[in-house]
């Protein structure tokens, strides 16, 4: 609770400092674009404006975010910093848009820009300002592990590349006459629309849901298997409510011979030790047996995975367990999402039952959720 309540100091604290530089560098901007009369100038307040409101509302969206649980949302309200991110992507998407009109309206019907050596100083302060504003946020943003505030990082220090190609029109413009402004708005206003687009994919793909970072799949299985008991761990299921509130499920491998008490405390410490070292809420763990001592089900495992995992597209076997006894068979296969998954699991219903003619199989298909 403590590590949350830094992180969200830390992106409230580093969107205000955004707030107050592109609010100072929007009023200048504008200033010196209605005075030398530059559309360029002028689109590039513009943006500084909408990055100042862009801040306003992820600090609105990590205060909603940080509610309490109630018996409403129950696992919290850590979602509504992906739909703030979406509405700080309309703002972005509509200011590039609007600065795309208005650029088009200038060369259709151009004026003539007038520049003073205050106005080149304001550009060029701007540009150096947007760079140091640019690390300061990705950098905070990194240690916050917001991904608002590192794109907002990339877009400052990106702004600061749009602002030193107006400062360069500007230049080419009392060196030559020539007037390159409209053409300058009309490139910024297509780097801010592709800008607006990127961040209303990422942000669609975190409301959707999205692959697990392999990163965390591949340590919280790793924690996992340091238990003695368990051979494997399968089936992992993370969900995402929120940045830093992930919740898992996952099955474990254990011997046939483990007791319900055995498990039972099993599960408890795996809980515990996977919070503790990834932040992670276990909240289920399934279990798969397997066999121990019976020389007739390991030579059939070691048959059967042998012709499953040579299709390509059998990604992983787990969870297999045979009964001499009653004669079942049964384990589950991840299959890749290239192939047809009833076609798939059909031909392998075949082969294995080629393999173990006297045993009645069952086989379960596993989807492919993390790496």
């Amino acid at each position: 609770m403590e590590e949350m309540m830094d992180r969200n100091k830390r992106i409230v604290r580093t969107s205000i400092v955004g707030i107050v530089a592109n609010l100072f560098l929007a009023a200048f901007k504008a200033a010196v674009g209605l005075l030398s009369n530059s559309i360029a100038v002028t689109l590039d307040a513009v943006n500084n404006l909408s990055d100042a409101l862009s801040s306003v509302i992820t600090i609105i969206g990590t205060k909603l975010a940080n509610r309490q649980p109630d018996k409403k949302h129950p696992l919290g309200h850590g979602r509504t910093e992906y739909l703030s991110a979406m509405i700080v992507a309309a703002i972005v998407l509509y200011a590039g848009i609007t600065s795309l009109v208005e650029s088009v309206k200038e060369i259709i019907h151009p004026e003539t820009p007038d520049y003073s050596t205050v106005a080149l100083i304001i550009i060029a302060s701007a540009v150096i300002v947007k760079l140091l504003l640019g690390r300061y946020v990705k950098a905070q943003g990194q240690k916050a592990n917001s991904g608002a505030l590192v794109a907002s990082g990339e877009d400052a220090r990106f702004d600061a590349i749009l602002s030193a190609s107006v400062l360069a029109s500007a230049l080419i413009f009392l060196l030559t006459g020539l007037s390159l402004e409209a053409w300058v708005g009309v490139v910024i206003s297509g780097f801010i629309i592709k800008s607006g687009v990127e961040m209303m994919m990422e942000t669609l793909d975190d409301i959707i849901g999205h692959r697990a970072d392999p990163e965390l799949t591949k340590k919280i299985r790793h924690v996992l298997v340091q238990e003695p008991e368990v051979r494997g761990a399968y089936d992992l299921f993370l969900d995402n409510y929120g940045p830093d509130r992930n919740y898992a499920s996952v099955h474990l491998e254990l011997p046939d011979t483990m007791t319900v008490e055995e498990v039972d405390r099993l599960t408890r410490r795996v809980q515990t030790k996977v919070y503790t070292e990834t932040g992670v809420i276990l909240t289920g763990v399934g279990v798969y047996s397997y066999n121990t001592s019976d020389d007739e089900v390991a030579a059939i495992r070691n048959a059967v995975q042998e012709a499953v995992l040579a299709h390509d597209w059998a990604l992983q076997l787990h969870g297999f367990h045979a009964n001499p006894e009653t004669k079942e068979l049964r384990f589950d296969v991840v299959v890749s999402f290239d192939v047809d998954a009833h076609e798939a699991l059909a031909a392998l219903q075949k082969e294995v039952e080629a393999i173990a003619p006297d045993y009645k199989v069952f086989i379960a298909r596993d989807v492919d959720l993390a790496d």
